[in-house]
């Protein structure tokens, strides 16, 4: 990797921008070991930490306000789409909304150094109705404390940072190539990382139209609403169906019958809440449990632009 440091030199600040803005966009390339680098190369009076953090915070800001006004336009359909595209287990967008509500938007002061968190906390404050300033406030800060915290531990280990960066220079496009590898690794590991969990949450599903046969039928299935509180105020439950996530496991169960059919939903990608808790339910005895295939999406569906004289009952 010849003249690496030259052209960390000429470019670092240009670097770090492009680095930090397509990291929180949502691609899979780490953007804190740059910060660390630019850190360690301004201890050393090679570049301006104080154009580094601004540039950092700035194209934090530029992914924060893009992804805010994305939630705040399309709701929970774009937590849906960043959650399919992610390279994170399927349950992401579940987990971040329960943590999302625990803390609210204060959350966004973390956020970055939470893996997951933060391409979800920006539409999720969106989605919410977060105003805007209270939102620019908390990013804001959120930004400034990862950004420099990159550069701070930068420049306090900058000898051992100049070390490395001397041996990359010294490696050549041999370097290069180990960094490609590394994050080829990277996305490899997360991308059988997401295919194993989805092969975790193989149950045989039940089709909205099986669903409205057994309605039909007479067969009173049992509905069961396993999305997390976040996603219920963002679009309304099923009527009549039994919150999960209302009381304890245990306890929930004990409301339902065994002899019955238990249809569980939820609204995130690849029905994996619903087959959690619908695997829960079978190892507990309740065999005629099984997600919803679609979730709340494909209920909506099937009830939108005619209203079915036949519902769900529930009890």
């Amino acid at each position: 990797m010849p003249n690496l440091i030259d052209m960390l030199q000429l470019y670092g600040v240009l670097i770090v921008f492009a680095l930090v803005l397509v990291e929180q966009i949502g691609l899979p390339i780490p953007a804190f070991p740059i910060l660390i680098v630019a850190g360690a190369l301004a201890a050393g009076g090679e570049i301006s930490w104080p154009m580094c953090l601004a540039v950092s915070i700035g194209a934090c800001l530029i992914s924060d306000v893009f992804w805010f006004n994305a939630g705040r336009f399309y709701g929970k359909r774009i937590l849906r789409l960043l959650c399919k595209i992610s390279l994170s287990p399927d349950y992401c967008v579940s987990q971040t909304e329960d943590r999302f509500k625990r803390f609210g938007p204060k959350s966004l002061m973390v956020a970055k150094f939470i893996p997951g968190f933060n391409i979800i906390a920006s539409p999720m404050s969106g989605a919410l109705g977060v105003s805007t300033p209270r939102f620019l406030a908390f990013s804001m800060t959120g930004s400034l404390l990862w950004s420099g915290t990159g550069i701070a531990i930068g420049a306090i280990f900058h000898s051992s940072v100049d070390k490395v960066l001397a041996m990359l220079e010294d490696m050549g496009g041999t370097a290069l190539m180990v960094l490609l590898t590394l994050l080829a690794l990277f996305v490899l590991y997360k991308y059988i990382e997401r295919r194993r969990f989805r092969q975790g949450m193989q149950i045989e599903r039940i089709s909205m139209s099986e669903l409205v046969q057994l309605i039909r039928g007479g067969e009173q299935p049992i509905i069961v609403d396993a999305r997390s509180v976040t996603a219920q105020q963002l679009e309304q439950a099923v009527p009549g169906a039994l919150i999960y996530n209302a009381r304890a496991p245990d306890s929930f169960m004990a409301l339902l019958d065994k002899e019955r059919h238990i249809v569980v939903y939820c609204s995130c990608p690849n029905d994996v809440t619903a087959a959690q808790v619908a695997k829960l339910l079978i190892s507990k005895g309740y065999h005629r449990a099984r997600p919803l295939h679609g979730g709340l999406d494909a209920w909506n569906a099937h009830h939108s632009g005619a209203s079915d004289p036949q519902t769900a009952h529930v009890g």
